[in-house]
């Protein structure tokens, strides 16, 4: 089964074909993260039309790679609500016009299930149960994994999501958006362990995550005690090196133990990580020397939002034949027990 799936959730317009749920034939991104740089974060308005621009060109294109499909996906949620409708009206159009089972993939399953997607031999068996770890610039959560469509929600974030959260400190430190990719540069050059940072607690809560302090702490290190976003800086170019690689090495920790403790909870087998935080190298090698189980990252390209990891998931989505298709700007995991 051949299936063309459509990603348009926030910022990046993405369309992928994908066959059996595993093999890639097409797969285009056309991002707007230069335009929504000026703005310091995605403005949700421009994405909206954006998307309308750049949807149906990236569509032609798969059209003649692959010439027939079997079904249309596309993420109906979680994601800003322009967004959203706009890509969710394209598939029904596409859907309606080709006589094709229409699909609704919810967006952060789908991170997930990139991690499944990968080509190599070690990748082809996968192991459940499992933990579930989505780090991306809107969500934060963790959630055990009994089978593909199968979840429990076992922590989540209060407050920012991680990239958020870096988004916000890489600001601070005068440095454009996305923040993620240029704190962990930064970082290099700095010194991990020069501002003790500490990471959110929430009380009773062993699992969720609260990035809120963690970025008061870099602002008040940054601009000075009680001060605001607007206050001068109090610190040097050199000392901001030194609060990019504290925060992330705090952040990141914070992330590693509360995942590793929740995966002794339950007989774990294996750990499949997704979003686009998941892109950092510097991530990639913390978690690897500390986890004792396998970990499952995204194949290249399918951290950040794409639409292969959207048509990967629909093939395991039951087709239901109806082409009335909500959007859900707040969606829970369609087999969560939370």
């Amino acid at each position: 089964m051949k299936i063309l799936g459509i990603e348009t959730t926030c910022d990046e317009t993405a369309v992928a074909v994908v066959e059996s749920g595993k093999k890639i034939l097409f797969h285009a991104i056309s991002s707007q993260a230069e335009q929504h740089a000026q703005h310091g974060g995605v403005f949700p308005e421009m994405a909206a039309r954006q998307h309308v621009d750049a949807i149906l060109p990236l569509v032609e294109k798969a059209k003649k790679k692959v010439r027939v499909f079997d079904a249309v996906a596309v993420a109906n949620g979680p994601g800003l609500v322009g967004s959203l409708l706009t890509g969710v009206m394209s598939a029904q159009a596409l859907a309606y016009s080709w006589d094709l089972p229409l699909i609704g993939v919810n967006h952060v399953e789908a991170h997930l299930y990139a991690a499944m997607m990968g080509d190599k031999e070690s990748d082809k068996e996968l192991l459940f149960p499992a933990l579930g770890l989505v780090l991306s610039g809107g969500h934060t959560l963790l959630t055990k994994i009994r089978a593909i469509n199968s979840y429990t929600i076992i922590g989540k974030t209060v407050d920012d999501a991680l990239g958020e959260a870096f988004d916000k400190v890489a600001t601070l430190l005068g440095c454009p958006y996305p923040g993620g990719p240029q704190i962990e540069v930064l970082a290099r050059k700095g010194d991990p362990d020069r501002y003790p940072f500490k990471p959110g607690f929430v009380k009773n809560r062993p699992f969720d995550f609260s990035f809120s302090g963690l970025k008061t702490n870099a602002l008040y290190t940054i601009k000075g005690k009680n001060s605001r976003k607007s206050s001068a800086d109090v610190i040097s170019d050199r000392d901001k090196k030194d609060v990019a690689a504290s925060f992330q090495k705090t952040a990141f920790l914070d992330v590693i133990s509360k995942a590793l403790k929740a995966a002794q909870t339950f007989p774990c087998r294996a750990i499949y990580l997704g979003g686009g935080v998941t892109n950092s190298q510097t991530l990639k090698s913390m978690f690897e020397e500390e986890a004792p189980y396998p970990l499952y990252w995204p194949p290249e390209g399918l951290s950040l939002d794409n639409g292969a990891m959207i048509a990967g998931l629909a093939f395991h989505i039951p087709k239901s034949g109806s082409l009335d298709l909500q959007v859900f700007p707040k969606m829970a995991f369609k087999s969560a027990i939370c």
